[in-house]
């Protein structure tokens, strides 16, 4: 009789594979990937949260201002002051969303290199 040769292959499993991942990252250059997916994850938030604080504030503001005009309206009767501070707040609001879309353009432009480099590394590394 001859010898025969068996072979069987089993990948691991998705659970085995997220653990062997997760202990491989414990010793993987220092910690140096998650320091680049920190890094990537703080740049995203600081293209992204400063214009919807923007806007946010423009928003609150507008209908602050919007509101006070119509007070002036409702409450004393002061129809010529009052159309012309809800005029000024409705202008607010009409200019939250643009000041969102330029702050928003400014960031990515500031950094959106930087963070495409940062993805690109990371995606290789896998």
């Amino acid at each position: 009789m001859a010898d025969k040769f068996n072979y069987t292959y089993t990948a691991p499993t998705e659970s085995e594979r997220r653990e062997i991942e997760e202990i491989r990252r414990q010793y993987a250059a220092d910690g140096q990937t998650d320091d680049k997916l920190k890094r990537l994850r703080r740049l995203d938030k600081l293209v992204n949260f400063p214009p919807r604080i923007a806007a946010g504030l423009t928003i609150a503001a507008g209908v602050l201002i919007f509101g006070a005009g119509m007070a002036l309206c409702l409450q004393w009767a002061l129809y010529g002051w009052g159309i012309a501070v809800s005029a000024v707040g409705a202008a607010a609001l009409g200019a939250s969303y643009p000041l969102y879309k330029f702050v928003l353009k400014r960031n990515k432009k500031r950094f959106g290199q930087e963070i495409i480099e940062l993805s690109d590394e990371l995606l290789k590394m896998e």
